[in-house]
């Protein structure tokens, strides 16, 4: 249950919206007051989830006798959901990029904050690799996976699907097995020690910070992105493998 607690809030459903939208599922249709007492939820809170839910498609109300109840819809509607707001983002996308040629100059460091940011930089990486291209890493600690373990798990598929290479320089004491055929990893000295993690792909540098709230850069830069190629394989040339 946890899992499809944390899968529905990466989709957006808020903590009250999770809450009633799983217990119809539990209990099947209901009334909106007997939901909220299954579900600890004042009756106010309840109504405002049943209707973000009826208007996202995945919740839908009738009349039974003179008495309105609620019941789920089938769980496909999730990803007509999904269709629906990618079908939204496609359109508006040519207006957005028309707005970034020409009302404003192109930003050579783009900074970002939290955990969207996060995934922001890393889909960076794999829209801007090309089908089996190498991208480096320095500095991983394997912080992605115990922080964002769902996340982590998609990004890997999609990166093996497009057969993109990494090589990943880590410190000895991880001594972590790669989660890809398409990854190779090499082991610097214990006292090698990285706040950030470090990628090079392209002609751009990434830079995410774990800290609490997590912060990334992405500077885009031909000149600084070989300056860290060219330190990445003095490391790499002279690490463990």
């Amino acid at each position: 249950m946890a899992e499809t607690e944390r899968a529905l809030k990466e989709l957006g459903f808020t903590d009250n919206e999770i809450v009633v939208y799983l217990t119809l599922y539990r209990i099947g249709r209901a009334k909106a007051g007997k939901l909220a007492r299954e579900c600890a939820i004042e009756r106010t809170s309840t109504y405002n989830a049943l209707k973000r839910l009826q208007e996202k498609g995945v919740v839908a109300s009738l009349i039974e006798g003179k008495t309105r109840v609620y019941a789920p819809g089938p769980p496909q509607k999730i990803l007509t959901m999904l269709e629906e707001k990618q079908e939204i983002a496609k359109s508006i996308i040519p207006h957005l990029a028309a707005l970034q040629k020409y009302e404003r100059e192109k930003e050579s460091i783009l900074k970002f904050r939290g955990y969207a940011g996060v995934k922001t930089v890393l889909n960076d990486t794999l829209k801007s690799c090309e089908e089996r291209s190498e991208y480096l890493i320095m500095g991983s600690e394997g912080k992605l996976s115990d922080r964002m373990p769902e996340f982590s798990k998609i990004f890997v598929a999609r990166k093996d699907k497009r057969k993109l290479r990494a090589r990943i320089l880590i410190r000895e004491t991880r001594k972590a097995k790669p989660k890809s055929k398409y990854t190779s990893v090499r082991y610097v000295p214990v006292d090698v020690i990285s706040p950030a993690n470090v990628s090079i792909y392209k002609d751009k540098v990434a830079m995410i910070l774990w800290s609490e709230i997590p912060e990334a850069i992405i500077i885009d830069n031909a000149d600084v992105a070989q300056t860290f190629r060219s330190y990445f394989e003095f490391m790499w040339k002279h690490a463990k493998k």
